[in-house]
C-alpha cells in the first residue's frame, strides 16, 4: 500500500466535526431543527426519541421512566458519538440539552473527541409549545405523547443555557405573527 499517494485528489479538506446540541421545551421545534441541521454533508442525526422507542417499547410511562432510560441511552451512546466526531463526522443530537447536567454530559463527549460544538437554543413561549404539543399528540406521529400537566412538570426542570456555561450558543427566538 505504500506505493499510493494518499493526498486528496481535488477535494477540499472538510471542516472539523461539530456536535450540534438542542435546548428547548417540549414542542419548541427541536426535532424539526435537528432534521434541517442533519442535511449538511458529513453529518448524522441521532434521535433520542427514536432510540428510546425502539429500545424501551411500552416502558416509558412516567418522567422517572424517561430519566432512567435516557440515562442508560446516553451512557451507551457516548463512545459511539465520540467516535463519529473523532472520525470527522458531525453529529446532530436530538437529545434535549435542557439541564446543566445533560449539557455537561454532551460537553464531555465533544471535548474527549476534540470536536467543535454548537448549542442551538429554541426560546419559545410555553403557550406556543403547548399548542404544538397538543397538535402533535392529535397527529399521533410522535413516539411519545405528553399532557399539559406533564409539560408543566417536565418544564419545571428546564434550565436555559447561560454564558457562564461557556457554550457556543445559537439562539432561535420565537416571533409572533404580529411582530
Amino acid at each position: 500500500m505504500s506505493e499510493f499517494d494518499t493526498t486528496r485528489c481535488g477535494m477540499a479538506l472538510s471542516a472539523p466535526a461539530v456536535l450540534h446540541m438542542v435546548c428547548g421545551k417540549i414542542g419548541a421545534g427541536k426535532s424539526t431543527l435537528t432534521k434541517r441541521l442533519a442535511t449538511e454533508p458529513m453529518t448524522v442525526l441521532i434521535s433520542e426519541d427514536d432510540w428510546l422507542a425502539r429500545l424501551y417499547p411500552n416502558e416509558i410511562h412516567a418522567i422517572a421512566d424517561y430519566a432512567r432510560c435516557a440515562g442508560r441511552l446516553r451512557g451507551a451512546m457516548a463512545g459511539h458519538i465520540g467516535a463519529l466526531l473523532a472520525a470527522g463526522t458531525s453529529v446532530v443530537l436530538d437529545f434535549p440539552a435542557n439541564t446543566v447536567t445533560t449539557r455537561a454530559w454532551a460537553r464531555g463527549v465533544f471535548e474527549k473527541a476534540g470536536a467543535a460544538h454548537r448549542l442551538h437554543y429554541l426560546d419559545v413561549p410555553d403557550e406556543v409549545c403547548k399548542a404544538r404539543l397538543r397538535a402533535r399528540n392529535l397527529a399521533g406521529e410522535h413516539p411519545f405523547e405528553a399532557t399539559d400537566a406533564e409539560f408543566d412538570q417536565i418544564t419545571s426542570h428546564f434550565v436555559a443555557p447561560t454564558a457562564e456555561e461557556g457554550y457556543n450558543v445559537v439562539c432561535y427566538r420565537w416571533m409572533s405573527a404580529r411582530n
